[in-house]
């Protein structure tokens, strides 16, 4: 695991994009993992950017999403692939058709269906994860197994809680299960990029990248794969003990 940290958020979403574009430009049919939530809109954001200016093209790219809300309809705004095409499908050239989302319900649903697109597909590529308050990876909750393939699972009170701001505040109207990949469908991924910004973070990063390896914080589990970058801003980065090293290791780096 190799941990690169920025000034600030912009500047953090900013190399995460980067970093996304540098994988299209040398692969144009890369196959894309992506990720929901608030540090994602950043990054998306300046990936559009980059789009717009022409440095990065998304038409032979394929995507597949981490996971999405059950009992809610893909048209409904709060469902996690309205907010896809909202933020990012919709905003450059890629094929609709390429993009996927996991359902729970209808044709082709399922985790087992899903399994079998991404390996239809090559594999991951490169797989973009942010990390919940509660060290999550995906919906992959605490005690999630390190095993997991995707699934439906059951969201954790404190994952309700942090998304109720997508539902009016109302932490009551938090759909109370999800479909998501699982942590070793995740760990599948060639390359992982895991973006965190924000104070509220700095918890739960310092213990997913410095504390013991367990069940309990997903995000543990990242220290397995063999190309796993970490982009955080400083206030995320605000209890990391080990920070002289990390900026060490960056220095002598090839990443941007």
């Amino acid at each position: 695991m190799q941990i690169v940290i920025r000034p600030d958020r912009n500047t953090a979403c900013a190399t995460a994009a980067s970093l996304i574009a540098s994988q299209l430009n040398t692969k144009p049919a890369s196959v894309l993992g992506l990720a929901t939530g608030r540090t994602m809109e950043s990054v998306y954001d300046a990936l559009v950017d980059l789009h717009e200016a022409g440095a990065v093209g998304f038409s032979a790219a394929t995507s597949f999403n981490l996971d999405e809300y059950l009992a809610i309809a893909p048209d409904d705004p709060r469902s996690y692939r309205s907010t896809m095409d909202r933020l990012l499908f919709d905003r450059n050239d890629i094929d609709l058709a390429r993009t996927h989302v996991p359902h729970g319900s209808g044709p082709g649903s399922g985790g087992a269906a899903y399994e079998a697109l991404i390996r239809d597909a090559g594999g991951i590529d490169l797989q973009l994860l942010g990390i919940g308050e509660n060290g999550h990876i995906g919906f992959n909750e605490p005690l999630s197994s390190f095993a997991s393939r995707t699934r439906e699972v059951t969201l954790a009170p404190a994952t309700r809680r942090q998304n109720a701001a997508l539902f009016d505040g109302d932490e009551d109207a938090v759909p109370k299960r999800a479909i998501t990949m699982g942590i070793a469908t995740v760990l599948e991924a060639r390359r992982i990029l895991l973006v965190v910004t924000g104070r509220a973070k700095a918890g739960i990063l310092a213990r997913a990248v410095e504390g013991p390896v367990t069940a309990m914080i997903g995000a543990t589990a990242l220290h397995f794969h063999p190309d796993c970058l970490v982009v955080a801003d400083e206030d995320a980065a605000g209890n990391l003990a080990e920070r002289e090293y990390y900026d060490a290791m960056a220095a002598g780096s090839q990443e941007p």
